[in-house]
């Protein structure tokens, strides 16, 4: 089988073409994946969709076939949280939802970073930033794409072709690869907040929080409200968190760079950024379930930042 039927169900034209079910989208992203598909084919589906814009159903059967075709993406030990990395915005500054992670995984969790980062300064490298502050392991895990499924990679890496992104994007972020029981995605288009969630009740996920984040990352601007998607117990959320300090300044100010690692260690104070730290890694601890409300998690978070060099480590 070719990928042109479903192309051609896609782009045959005004009043004869159609969205692909869940099923077809499965089917096509499966061909893809397994190297079967042409290069011009997987370039005239993917932009198509992009010019269009996929449905809940397009993105769940794409996502299904990518979690099907887990590959590297498999563990004996249980991940509790999924936390995609993506992001390739020109613009972002230092990865500071990393730290918020690892305090995740101090609280006694499970967290699985994973991604691809392009089109980034030093600054915003996050490889290099889990580098800097050694603070893998303990539970905190990063996977590289390349590694974890190639053929994935190879998808993504056709924006450089293109131009343009794909929905291969928003797939990683849904993809999941560890079968975590939660996840958290950010988004740089608000829009992208609703598909993602819709997706992912149609895949049958229970627990996903939604922000519109730093850059594209999950990663909350601590100084301003923000509206919340996803899933809570497989039950749909628009909730909206308070901001939890008053500043005017930007998430990402280049005018006022952040060492990461002198920030994790103690060497560098600054306020905005230990909230941004602790802001994050309270809506993903509320994810987990590890309290009822934001304000309970914030204040866990809170604690976690202040006692994040001790050795005493267990679940709170």
């Amino acid at each position: 089988m070719t990928l042109a039927p479903f192309v051609r169900i896609i782009a045959q034209g005004k009043g004869r073409a159609r969205p692909l079910t869940q099923g077809e989208a499965q089917q096509a992203m499966t061909l893809i994946l397994a190297g079967k598909a042409a290069p011009e084919a997987i370039g005239a589906l993917l932009m198509v969709l992009r010019m269009r814009g996929e449905t809940d159903a397009e993105i769940a059967g794409f996502t299904a076939a990518l979690r099907h075709n887990r590959l590297g993406g498999t563990t004996d030990i249980p991940v509790d949280l999924d936390w995609p990395c993506y992001a390739a915005g020109r613009s972002r500054g230092a990865p500071l939802f990393a730290l918020a992670a690892k305090l995740v995984a101090q609280a006694g969790y499970r967290v699985a970073l994973h991604g691809w980062n392009s089109h980034q300064g030093t600054v915003a490298d996050l490889r290099g930033a889990l580098q800097a502050t050694g603070i893998l392991g303990d539970g905190l895990s990063y996977s590289a794409l390349e590694a974890l499924n190639p053929a994935a990679f190879e998808v993504l890496k056709l924006r450089n072709i293109l131009g343009l992104r794909s929905c291969i994007n928003t797939v990683l972020r849904m993809w999941n690869p560890f079968a975590a029981r939660a996840s958290v995605q950010g988004v740089f288009h608000p829009s992208y907040r609703g598909l993602q969630s819709r997706a992912a009740t149609l895949l049958g996920d229970k627990n996903l929080t939604v922000i519109k984040g730093g850059g594209g990352e999950f990663e909350r601007h601590p100084a301003k409200e923000i509206t919340i998607y996803g899933l809570h117990n497989g039950v749909e959320i628009d909730s909206r968190a308070a901001a939890i300090l008053t500043d005017t300044r930007r998430l990402h100010d280049p005018e006022q760079p952040i060492d990461i690692a002198a920030l994790w260690s103690g060497a560098q104070e600054d306020p905005f950024a230990s909230a941004t730290v602790i802001g994050t890694a309270a809506l993903a601890l509320w994810t987990l379930g590890a309290a009822q409300t934001f304000d309970q998690t914030t204040a866990l978070a809170t604690s976690l930042w202040g006692n994040r060099h001790s050795q005493d480590r267990r679940r709170l």
